[in-house]
Formats: structure tokens, C-alpha cells, sequence
């Protein structure tokens, strides 16, 4: 049962005396409303003066505007701007659809007639149609200027934007007349407050020590120290609030040890998450997030924390909070620089209270930058072998139709297509091997048999090959020379033959493929001081800058046609490119387009000693 307490006892009537006190206050605050009005007030009438002088001049000007035979003459214009001064006009400048200036009030600044303005508030007015005001100080005399940038907008029913008016007036003589009246107030006030406060001296006499100890321990509090108690003086509101605090110092020290130990299990989990989390109050302002969400935007905790999570997310433009918080699909996020490829997908969910009120957002974020890229690689690579595989079967079953048809009755047409489907059918094979040697190498199914070769032996090799086949072939087709520009060294590196002579003979036949008619073939053989180069060069069409990234990509070809017409695949280049980094070696290719192409191949190189023989 609460014991009654007596009226002179308690705080109600400590606090009545008060409010009494406080009463001139409250007077002196509504004086200063009154001053805030009343700046409000002057500086919109001041405002909307200069708005009626505007109109009238927009409406004088229009016409000269709108006169089609009318050159816009600058000369008129200024005249009739000339005398629009007063009551702090700086200046007023009338400004055309095009950006360019045909008139100003200031008689030092007529240089700036015919020119093209820059100002951002004209650009605004011109584009919106819409008045811009704004409002700076001036850095010479530190007056407030205020501008106005009023579109000229045809009466003629056309609604078509003539052009605007810029006037800069100075609006301090304003903000004068506030000061004074604001002194005035102040004066006032003062006087007031030094009575307020001897009136509180001798009243917070009476309350004071026992709120200044309550204050000291809910300071401890603050602190984490539960220890202290606070002294219970009277019996009155201040003695039931002196027993609260005690009692809440207790309960406050259990449960600051129940969250504290949330809040490291919180962050355990979210330190260790391989997902990003962030989350947000109901406002969409972020108040958490983990390092691997920091990591996968590539921002800072500083930069995250109090931004909203719109726009750390790179979506303000696409969502609204409440679009965010009705669509219930993944969003997926790409964070992609000139360097690396990132692909991110966001999961949102809500914080709702038990009465449905929404308090926050939690946004979990997944790196699907690798998923993303095996995707798409995986359905080009579908996608591609669909297409090499379904043109030399449609070839063939062209001309077995047609052999069919009775083709296969005429003596000089059936052997013509049984050998064009026997070489379809041996590009087929020849491009399955290839799939079937590039799904090893992807497996690392494919090991290497290394050996110590002599790879001047090994590259001369393949050039005689080539050289027989060149000379065997039919006199009809196009006559190469090959150039060999080796080395005198003898150079021993440990390879793989067989894959070596696959990749050069690539390489080769590519050279071959797209040399003109008498060009040349140069093979050189060089070594460096931990490396052997090879590189073979034709006299070809080249390569286009823009392609060269690509040669060593799946399946593509410069000149798409041209090369299936010739019985490539679109993997050798691959393959090699497999070959050489499983020999920790690099290829690459430089080429002119009109000049030709010069392919390199570089493998890892140790000289040795005869005495390591041995």
C-alpha cells in the first residue's frame, strides 16, 4: 500500500513554484518565436518584391523575345535593364534559350554580352523551367546576397522557354532590421534571466543534493560501476525515485551482463560469417556491418555506418526503400572494376516487432562472381560446341540427302560428296579430340611426359615437316618460304615432346592458313637469361587490337568464316595456350593489322654445365 504524502512534502509543489518561475521564461521564448517570424516574415516580403519586378520586366522583354523578324538586339535589351535598379539591385542580367547573354545592368561587366553563360542556377531554370533561387555571401564586403533566376516562358500559349532574367540583389539591409529588433529582445531577456536565476538559487537549494547524488550514480552507472547506492534522504517522490535508481542500478548490471554477452557472440558469428551481413534501422541507414560485407564492397566501416544502404549498395537510382522492402527476389549487385570481375547477390529481410512494426533491414550478401563466370562460361561453351557441331552435320546431311535423292548414280558428282562428308566428318573428330584434350587439361587428367630435348633440334623438326609438305603440295595453291633465325646456342629445356610439336604445329599451321601468296614464314629461337622464346611470324592480314585479348579464348576466330572454310576448330589456340602453362611457360601474340602476326612462346630455361652430365 503507497503511504500518502503530504502536499508540502512533496515535489508538486516544488515543481508548481517552479513552472511559476519558469513563466517569464516561457515569455522571452515566445518573444524570440516572434523574431523568427518576423525574419521569416521580412525576408519574404523582401523576396516577393523582387519577384514582382522580375515578372514586370519578364513581361516587357517577352516581346522582343518572341519578335521573329527581331535580332534580339543586346543594345535594346540593356537599355531597357539600365534603369532596373534600386532597393539593392546589383545587377540584372537577361540571358537566352541558347546560354548566351543579351544584357546586363552592370555597366562594368558589359564585356560579357554575346558570351555563353556557365552558371548552374541559369542551366536549371533553362532546362526545368522552373524559378531557382539561392542565396551566398559576398567575399569582398560579406553582405548576403540573394539571386534569382526566373524563366522567360512564351504568353502565347506555346509554353516555350524564351530564355530567363538573373537578378542579384542584396538582401543585408534585411537581416539589419532583424539584428535590431533581435537586440532588442536580447536586452530583454537578459534581464529576465539574471531574475530567473536568483529565483532558482534559493529553489534548487531544497532539491539539488539529492539529484546531485542520483546524477553521480547513474554517472557510475554510465561508467559500468553497479557498486554504489544512493542515500535515501525523505520520504518523498525524490526518496521513491532515490529507491528506483537503486533498484534499477542492480537489474541494469544483470542485464548489461546478458548483452554484453549477446554482443560477442553477435560479432563472433558475424566476424567469422563467409557472407556479408549488413543491417539497418527502419530508416534504411546502416548500423552494422561485418568485414566480409566491407571486403565485398571495398569500403571501409567509416564509409558504411551511417549512409543509407541504397546507396552503399550502388541501387538508389533502380530502388526506393519501400521497393526494397516489397520485392521479395534476389538482387543482384555488380561491384565490377577495370581490374576484376565481382558479382554479388542480396537477400533482404526485415526486422519486424511482435505488432508488425518495422524496425530495421538485414541485407545478406553471397559472392557468386565465380558461380557467375562458370555459368556463363559453361553456356558459351554449350552454346559454341552446338554450333561447330551442327554446321558439318547439316553439311552432311545436305549431300547424303542428296546423295540419296540419286545423286549417288552420277559418276562425277558422288565421289565430290562423299569427299566433302568425309572431311566434315573428319573435322568432327579432329574437334572431339580437341574437346576431349581440353576436358584432360581442365581435370588435370593430362599429365606431361618431360624430357631434356634439344628444342633447336625440336623446332628445326617441325619447320622440315612443313618445308616437305609445302613443296609436295599442289603447284595451284599459294608458294611460302619459311626462315629460320636461330640461336647459335644449343639450347636443352625439359618438355614434353609430343605436346610441344602439337602447339608448334598449331601455331604453324594457323602462319600458313593466313600468309598471302610468296610470303614468308619467320621462326626464331632466342634465349633470355631463364627463359627460350620461340616465335613464328607471318605476313598476313594481322590480327585486330581489339581481338588480340580473345585468340587464345574457345572457339574464337578472327575471321569466323574464313576459318571454318579452311577446317579449323577454334581450340588450337587453346589447347596450346593448356600446353604452355602446364610447362609453367607463357604465349602470347602481337600483330599489325596489314602487316601480320608474330606469335611468342616462352618456356623456363637453366643452362647447365657439361660437368652436370657427368
Amino acid at each position: 500500500m503507497k503511504k500518502k504524502i503530504a502536499f508540502f512534502q512533496s515535489i508538486d509543489f516544488k515543481i508548481i513554484f517552479v513552472f511559476i518561475v519558469l513563466l517569464l521564461v516561457a515569455l522571452e521564448l515566445i518573444g524570440t518565436y516572434f523574431v523568427r517570424q518576423l525574419e521569416t516574415q521580412l525576408v519574404t516580403n523582401f523576396q516577393e518584391e523582387k519577384g514582382l519586378q522580375v515578372g514586370f520586366l519578364d513581361n516587357t522583354i517577352q516581346p522582343i523575345l518572341l519578335d521573329d523578324e527581331t535580332t534580339k538586339d543586346s543594345q535594346e535589351i540593356s537599355t531597357l535593364i539600365e534603369d532596373f535598379s534600386g532597393n539593392g539591385i546589383l545587377e540584372v542580367q537577361v540571358i537566352d534559350a541558347q546560354h548566351y547573354v543579351l544584357g546586363t545592368s552592370n555597366s562594368t561587366q558589359q564585356n560579357i554580352v554575346g558570351s555563353k553563360t556557365n552558371e548552374k542556377d541559369v542551366h536549371q531554370a533553362l532546362l526545368l523551367g522552373n524559378t531557382v533561387t539561392s542565396q551566398y555571401k559576398d567575399q569582398t564586403t560579406n553582405d548576403r546576397i540573394w539571386k534569382l533566376v526566373s524563366p522567360i516562358i512564351a504568353s502565347d500559349g506555346s509554353n516555350e522557354i524564351l530564355g530567363v532574367i538573373a537578378l542579384t540583389t542584396n538582401i543585408e539591409s534585411v537581416y539589419e532590421q532583424i539584428s535590431e529588433i533581435t537586440l532588442i529582445f536580447l536586452n530583454s531577456s537578459l534581464v529576465a534571466v539574471a531574475l530567473t536565476v536568483i529565483l532558482a538559487l534559493f529553489i534548487s537549494r531544497a532539491i539539488t543534493k539529492p539529484i546531485t547524488e542520483m546524477t553521480q550514480q547513474t554517472i557510475q552507472m554510465a561508467d559500468g560501476d553497479y557498486s554504489g547506492q544512493v542515500k535515501v534522504y525523505s520520504k518523498d517522490e525524490l526518496g521513491v525515485l532515490s529507491t528506483a535508481i537503486n533498484d534499477l542500478s542492480t537489474k541494469v548490471e544483470e542485464a548489461q551482463e546478458t548483452t554484453e554477452s549477446e554482443r560477442r557472440r553477435l560479432n563472433s558469428v558475424l566476424t567469422h560469417m563467409t557472407d556479408g551481413v549488413i543491417a539497418t534501422d527502419r530508416r534504411g541507414i546502416i548500423v552494422i556491418i561485418n568485414d566480409k560485407a566491407m571486403e565485398m564492397l571495398n569500403i571501409s566501416q567509416e564509409m558504411a555506418l551511417g549512409v543509407s544502404i541504397l546507396k552503399v549498395l550502388k541501387i538508389d537510382k533502380e530502388y526506393t526503400l519501400r521497393k526494397l522492402l516489397e520485392n521479395e527476389d534476389v538482387i543482384s549487385l555488380d561491384f565490377s572494376t577495370e581490374e576484376m570481375l565481382v558479382t554479388l547477390r542480396g537477400e533482404f529481410t526485415l526486422i519486424q516487432r511482435e505488432t508488425g512494426f518495422i524496425s530495421g533491414i538485414v541485407c545478406v550478401l553471397h559472392d557468386v562472381t565465380k558461380q557467375e563466370k562458370i555459368d556463363n562460361e559453361r553456356k558459351e561453351f554449350v552454346s559454341n560446341v552446338s554450333h561447330e557441331l551442327r554446321t558439318p552435320l547439316t553439311s552432311m546431311r545436305s549431300y547424303l540427302e542428296a546423295l540419296l535423292d540419286g545423286a549417288w548414280k552420277d559418276p562425277e558428282i558422288a565421289p565430290q560428296f562423299l569427299q566433302v562428308t568425309q572431311e566434315e566428318t573428319d573435322r568432327m573428330i579432329r574437334m572431339i579430340k580437341d574437346l576431349l584434350d581440353l576436358s584432360r587439361m581442365d581435370s588435370n587428367k593430362e599429365t606431361l611426359d618431360l624430357e631434356y630435348l634439344n628444342v633447336n633440334e625440336l623446332f628445326d623438326h617441325v619447320i622440315r615437316r612443313f618445308e616437305m609438305m609445302i613443296k609436295s603440295s599442289d603447284k595451284s595453291k599459294k608458294n611460302f618460304s619459311i626462315k629460320r633465325e636461330f640461336t647459335k646456342s644449343k639450347l636443352w629445356v625439359e618438355v614434353d615432346a609430343d605436346k610441344m610439336i602439337q602447339v608448334l604445329d598449331n601455331i604453324m599451321n594457323n602462319a600458313i592458313k593466313y600468309s598471302p601468296d610468296g610470303g614468308t614464314i619467320t621462326c626464331g629461337l632466342n634465349e633470355t637469361n631463364d627463359s627460350v622464346i620461340f616465335s613464328i611470324s607471318d605476313e598476313g592480314l594481322g590480327i585486330p587490337k581489339r581481338d588480340l585479348a580473345n585468340v587464345f579464348d574457345r572457339f574464337f576466330r578472327v575471321d569466323k568464316a574464313r576459318a571454318r572454310s579452311m577446317g579449323g576448330t577454334g581450340l588450337g589456340l587453346a589447347i596450346s595456350k593448356e600446353v604452355v602453362q602446364k610447362h609453367k611457360g607463357k604465349i602470347w601474340v602481337e600483330s599489325t593489322e596489314g602487316k601480320g602476326t608474330t606469335f611468342y612462346i616462352s618456356l623456363p630455361y637453366l643452362p647447365y654445365q657439361e660437368d652436370d652430365w657427368e
